[in-house]
């Protein structure tokens, strides 16, 4: 199978779907690659080293996406990419299409098999290739958080941790998953105090069996939600319903009442966000505020990090590019469950049920198309 890497062109995105030693892999079972000049720049991979590995180089991605069989990307394709794509064509990457109708439109009428990482699925019913990401989202939302929270970027003034005497900033982390793990993680050594708030009494009881004592799980309602809300000086929004757009979990009504120079990540932007307040930002003009509360909502926080944050995403998307290209997208798909819960768009058909609800679609079930 020819296999095609163009360079990310989405604000301040320096990852790259193939970094050179996956392509060795590759290219070792039997593949071509074709990896579009300066596209490994981000994470310090020069055109060199996937020559060395095995890849040609070429100079526009109008080729790569002319010739490839399979585009492997990290985020979604933007719409100079969209109109690129060809009835067949595979397009492996994050989606995250439920809260946005017009990426939807243009990949149903491009006719191409779009395979979408943050919906394939594990034996374990996690999501393998989302929870890279995840782990270095929830990581960069405290160091994000504490950042805001300084005065001269409009936060309150406040220390994450404190120091003796004074008390730490209270960390609020909706949604005790992936993000709000790894979250927690770095906010309990910085010495924060952190609440976790999730639905899931098995996720409370692994924080408690993780952290102890250093943190607070709450059972979340809304009565829950809004009381800590209201109390914290950094919320994270780490919710996440697979497939779907985020839940709206903090109002704007709560945004109303937090405190001035409070601070919200909302890690969950991508599938919409889920406080009512947040919009999409970029690594250029990463904030905004309002009612005197600073939102940080970079729809691509690990692209921040490009160099871990590429490693880390190959190591789990690598076997399913090297299953796709060697039994081809059909046979893969068959023989594999959970890498067929990643198909969502096939052939003009939205084959994730998720995406045709919130955005009216017909419904048409993966499997039927194999």
């Amino acid at each position: 199978m020819l296999i095609g890497v163009p360079k990310e062109i989405k604000n301040n995105e320096f990852r790259v779907g193939l970094a050179p030693a996956s392509v060795r892999e590759v290219v070792y079972h039997g593949h071509e690659v074709i990896v579009e000049s300066n596209a490994g720049v981000g994470i310090g991979a020069q055109d060199a080293e996937y020559e060395a590995a095995g890849a040609r180089i070429v100079d526009a991605a109008a080729e790569i996406f002319a010739s490839a069989e399979m585009i492997v990307k990290v985020k979604e394709p933007q719409a100079v990419e969209r109109r690129m794509l060809r009835p067949g064509q595979v397009l492996f990457t994050y989606l995250h299409l439920a809260p946005d109708p017009e990426q939807t439109r243009d990949l149903v009428d491009s006719g191409a098999v779009c395979i979408a990482y943050e919906t394939v699925t594990s034996p374990h019913g996690g999501l393998p290739l989302l929870a890279p990401m995840s782990k270095v989202a929830g990581r960069m939302a405290i160091q994000a958080g504490a950042y805001c929270l300084e005065k001269p970027h409009n936060g309150l003034g406040m220390l994450l941790g404190g120091v003796p005497g004074v008390d730490p900033a209270k960390v609020v982390v909706i949604g005790g998953g992936v993000v709000g793990t790894h979250a927690t993680h770095v906010a309990v050594g910085m010495g924060a105090d952190v609440w976790v708030l999730d639905r899931n009494g098995e996720v409370l009881e692994a924080h408690w069996k993780q952290f102890g004592r250093s943190t607070n799980t709450v059972f979340s309602t809304r009565d829950a939600v809004e009381r800590h809300v209201l109390e914290a000086d950094l919320v994270i929004g780490g919710v996440l319903i697979p497939g779907a757009a985020a839940p709206k979990l903090v109002t704007a009504d709560m945004v109303k009442h937090m405190k001035p120079g409070s601070v919200i990540v909302d890690v969950a932007i991508d599938q919409g966000g889920c406080c009512e307040t947040s919009r999409p930002t970029t690594h250029e003009q990463p904030t905004y505020v309002v009612d005197e509360v600073v939102h940080y909502c970079v729809a691509n926080m690990p692209g921040g990090v490009p160099r871990t944050s590429t490693f880390a995403l190959n190591n789990a998307t690598l076997p399913h590019v090297l299953h796709l290209a060697d039994r081809g997208y059909k046979q893969a798909l068959r023989e594999d469950e959970h890498l067929l819960a990643g198909l969502n768009v096939h052939a003009g058909a939205v084959t994730i049920r998720e995406v045709a609800d919130e955005l009216g679609y017909e419904f048409v079930e993966p499997s039927s198309i194999l």
